[in-house]
């Protein structure tokens, strides 16, 4: 008996080492890939100037990196003594209660899934259109992402290492791609350079609600540095320092682009001329003083981008799929790993889910009035503003379940600034950002006015929190062994 306990330890200890493959690089690259860099400054910041009409967009990324900063102190100061694969989940069930910590997960996993598969929608299109001006092709949106999908799902069931570098690659040409466009703007500059865009009094007017909400989107993927605590070489080490560098480098990153945009566009253009070309505005500039082979280069790289955040996002689907799996809050079966250690029925069923919805907007889009836009105004927009939006409610609710977690286990308290402070200020912080998000919703889908939509898509992403607290009552009563085990599991193997 004692003989084989002890094989049975050595077996789980020598898994766990063969894991831990991950380093502070490999998991910063996974975090920034969500972002997209490439993605955020042709896509994102574009929409936000001709949606808000506001110059400060560069200063809210550095008002956002602030609050993200704070909030991140007591989210890596938790990270240190719970190592989960669930992150979110864990942290609420322990720092909060088990049916929180269960509607937490539940809100996580409609908020990342609607990101990961909002995304397919801007790729689609993205990559249609390329084959069509540059091959004459003419392929539906939903056929490369069905091969996107399948090729995300292969990576996703082999060994993380491998995603983070194919991630790593593009990443880096990203970001060359950006420092290109950031430097020639600043030389071209046609209306000179000014620091107006990074003044409070071109950010704090009305319209800041809907640049903020925008911006937010930029960051998401940075708390998920969590989810491969259970990956990662020292994870008390490597978790926080990967958090912290990716919320710097994303800030000051988008900061100095959006402001490199306003001055290489020149401010009298600007709003006007992302109105009108949106994504193109990017690549319009690179063709008119770089040359067409830099824009082309740059429509590439912005495809791979979109598939970088792709990757990502699914690993951050599949590790909450695999962590309530083996806690048996869901079906055991999502606990399935491969032979690399990859959660491989996590990453299926939402491959699964990508190619399901992906059906249903190509059938419902047959014949749509809004022409090639349709993936983008539809599939893009509203899944990943809702995804958004769980994740910033899910960061407030983890503020306040780091304060829980050190009150109860005061002898592990790192003192009052990181244990208390910092994370009420987060709260506090993030509850605004989410006020501000509701507020603009109707703006974040395109609409003039509040709709239906403005209402149910919400609701689609937060309501899953109080169906996840009345199942976790339910364990309570009827397994009361799975119940305890909630949000422990990892510490408890």
């Amino acid at each position: 008996m004692t003989t084989h306990t002890t094989q049975r330890k050595a077996e789980g200890t020598a898994g766990t080492d063969a894991r831990r493959r991950l380093g502070v690089t490999s998991i910063t690259l996974m975090i920034i890939a969500a972002s997209a860099p490439l993605t955020v400054l042709a896509g994102g910041v574009t929409t936000t100037f001709a949606v808000s009409g506001l110059f400060g967009v560069p200063l809210s990324f550095l008002v956002l990196g602030v609050i993200l900063t704070v909030f991140a102190v007591g989210y890596a100061a938790m990270s240190r003594h719970v190592t989960n694969a669930g992150a979110f989940y864990a942290y609420i069930a322990q720092g909060i209660s088990r049916p929180l910590g269960v509607g937490g997960s539940l809100v996580a996993l409609m908020a990342y899934n609607l990101m990961q598969i909002g995304i397919y929608g801007v790729f689609g299109f993205t990559v249609s259109s390329l084959l069509s001006s540059r091959l004459g092709l003419d392929v539906p949106w939903w056929v490369p992402v069905l091969v996107c999908i399948a090729v995300v799902g292969v990576l996703g069931v082999n060994r993380v290492d491998l995603s983070a570098k194919v991630l790593g690659v593009l990443v880096a040409c990203e970001f060359l791609v950006v420092i290109v466009y950031d430097v020639a703007s600043f030389l071209v500059a046609p209306e000179g350079v000014s620091a107006a865009p990074l003044s409070p009094t071109s950010l704090f007017l009305p319209g800041v609600g809907a640049v903020l909400s925008f911006g937010i989107a930029a960051f998401m993927g940075f708390e998920s540095a969590a989810i491969y605590g259970e990956e990662a070489r020292e994870p008390h080490r490597t978790i926080p320092r990967a958090t912290y560098l990716a919320v710097g480098v994303i800030a000051v990153f988008y900061a100095v682009s959006a402001w490199a945009m306003v001055v290489g566009t020149g401010p009298s253009q600007l709003i006007d001329a992302a109105g009108k070309n949106g994504p193109d505005l990017v690549f319009s500039f690179l063709s008119a003083h770089l040359g067409g082979v830099m824009a082309d280069i740059a429509q590439l790289l912005f495809c791979t981008s979109i598939f970088a955040a792709l990757v990502s996002f699914h690993n951050a689907v599949a590790r909450y799929f695999f962590s309530l799996g083996r806690e048996r809050v869901l079906p055991a079966w999502l606990a399935k790993t491969s032979r690399q250690g990859a959660p491989r029925s996590g990453s299926l069923l939402q491959t699964a889910l990508a190619v399901v919805v992906v059906a249903v907007f190509a059938v419902a889009g047959q014949g749509s009035e809004l022409g090639p836009l349709y993936p983008v105004l539809t599939l893009f927009t509203w899944l990943t503003n809702s995804g958004a939006l769980g994740l910033v409610f899910l960061m407030a609710v983890v503020s306040v379940a780091v304060i829980g977690f050190f009150w109860r286990h005061r002898e592990l308290s790192p003192g009052a600034w990181k244990a208390v402070v910092a994370p009420a200020v987060g709260a506090v912080s993030l509850l605004g950002v989410l006020a501000l998000i509701l507020a603009n919703f109707d703006v974040l889908l395109g609409q003039t006015e509040p709709s239906p939509l403005s209402f149910i898509l919400p609701a689609v992403v937060l309501l899953p929190g109080l169906v996840g607290i009345g199942w976790a009552l339910r364990l309570r009563r009827s397994h009361p062994e799975v119940y305890r085990g909630i949000g422990h599991r990892a510490e408890e193997d």
